[in-house]
């Protein structure tokens, strides 16, 4: 008999035409119940969520990050201070998903208000990488990714504000998708940085990433940074041929501290795609240097006004205290992490008197900088090609104490948020222990298709995606 927890979201599709879903959500359930407590992927079960419309999805599983707001469903973001927080409204990507007929399954563990790398700052304890236990699966969308890479649900959806989409799908060696900014409603999401903030698919394959792409995107008039853009069917994409494309390789990618294993996987990545037609250049970003700086002075800027609406009087925590100043300071107290006190404290300083021109002002300069670089460089090629990490997966505790290491851990995909251009992450290769590597692509504005087309030439070429973890 077919393991069901093995299936693609595709031929889930297929199975549950024939035979229904309830197989593949008894299945799906088992699997969870019994991996999740080595894991920690899932913070809890979704009941009643299935799917109401009739098509072609019939009830399929999908799991959601838990900073995606689900009517009538305790939503986290894995804080403390948001425990018992029940939104009254689904997510737009939610009614999406439910209107064709998916299931939502479960919601994914993941860095405090998707403040992290690595999924070890939620408050309901790491998050495992299904490839070796002892060693983190990326963040901020960790549970998402490594729920998929060990076959507990079909597929999940992620947010990514800086990489934390792609950068958990290349430590799990999955796929994960950063669409354009303003292709995917952002409503409905609990909001970390609100002109970065991006919803997207984490799947098996390429041809799943397409799937759930055309499930999910399109225009929201609820949602005022929604782009008004036309949703091409990305299935159509999916042709095995990337002869004529232009691909760069941004010299500021493959830089002294990149592993080299790492570095070797995405240069055999371009020697493949040279062989299969496409023109590879060399190409320069040239303020990529600055990226991080920039994100997180702009990104915490944005995180601290988001998150000031958490003071224990309407959401979530509230402490008792003897006046209104105290139960302020005791429940923001209580209720975040070190790391979301961390940002929130440097967000609100860049943007205090004397300082907002200095920081804030100054990196929204050098931000429009690096939109320009991508301007400019896709005059030249059709796609960007890079290691989607400098490493793969790290050891749980090798970076906590040093948020700067951590920081870096996004050096490689924080452009693309910073640009608002969209980008994906594929599995490529494996070290020489056995953990999975991922390449970046990134395309122009609203031309995810072609990154769906090389990505999924890249991968039935080389068949990577199909090797699982022993778990």
């Amino acid at each position: 008999m077919t393991d069901l927890c093995s299936l693609t979201l595709k031929e889930a599709i297929e199975f549950a035409k024939k035979e229904g879903a309830k197989p593949l959500v008894d299945a799906f359930q088992k699997r969870a119940e019994t991996l999740n407590p080595k894991i920690n992927a899932f913070l809890r079960m979704v009941p009643g969520t299935a799917g109401t419309g009739s098509g072609i999805f019939r009830g399929v599983p999908v799991a959601v990050k838990d900073n995606i707001c689900i009517e009538g469903q305790e939503v986290t973001c894995a804080s403390k201070i948001l425990i018992k927080h029940v939104p009254p409204y689904n997510a737009t990507v939610i009614e999406k998903l439910k209107n064709a007929g998916i299931t939502v399954s479960a919601q994914c563990n993941m860095d405090e208000f998707a403040f992290g790398s690595s999924c070890e700052t939620s408050t309901f304890g790491p998050c495992k990488n299904p490839w070796d236990l002892t060693r983190v699966p990326g963040g901020s969308s960790g549970g998402s990714a490594a729920s998929v890479a060990a076959d507990m649900t079909l597929a999940a959806l992620g947010s990514d504000t800086g990489g934390s989409i792609r950068q958990p799908a290349a430590l799990c060696g999955v796929v994960g998708v950063k669409p354009t900014y303003g292709r995917v409603s952002r409503y409905g999401l609990i909001a970390f940085g609100s002109s970065f903030d991006q919803i997207g698919p984490i799947t098996k394959t390429v041809e799943d990433a397409a799937i759930l792409m055309n499930v999910i995107s399109g225009h929201d008039l609820k949602d005022s940074t929604s782009a008004p853009e036309k949703v091409p069917d990305f299935t159509q994409s999916l042709k095995r041929d990337v002869k004529g494309l232009r691909i760069g390789l941004p010299k500021e990618y493959f830089i002294e501290g990149i592993d080299p294993e790492v570095e070797k996987s995405v240069r055999v990545a371009a020697d493949l795609y040279k062989k299969l037609g496409a023109e590879i250049k060399q190409i320069s970003l040239p303020h990529t240097e600055y990226s991080v700086a920039v994100y997180y002075i702009v990104a915490v800027a944005e995180a601290s006004s988001n998150l000031g609406r958490f003071d224990g009087v309407e959401y979530g925590l509230r402490v008792p205290a003897k006046d209104l100043r105290e139960m302020y300071f005791e429940t923001r107290d209580q209720g975040f992490g070190h790391e979301a006190k961390r940002r929130i404290l440097l967000g609100t300083f860049v943007l205090s008197a004397g300082y907002y021109e200095a920081y804030y002002l100054k990196g929204q300069k050098v931000r429009t900088l690096i939109r320009q670089d991508f301007e400019k460089a896709f005059k030249e090629v059709d796609l960007i090609l890079s290691p989607t990490s400098p490493t793969a997966a790290f050891k749980i505790g090798e970076k906590v104490a040093d948020p700067l290491a951590m920081y870096l851990s996004d050096i490689f995909t924080i452009p693309a948020n910073l640009s608002g251009v969209p980008a994906m992450s594929v599995p490529c290769g494996f070290t020489s222990s056995g953990l999975p590597v991922g390449m970046q692509l990134m395309a122009r504005p609203f031309d995810e298709a072609t990154l769906f087309r090389a990505a999924h030439t890249f991968e039935q070429e080389t068949g990577i995606y199909k090797k699982k973890p022993k778990l």
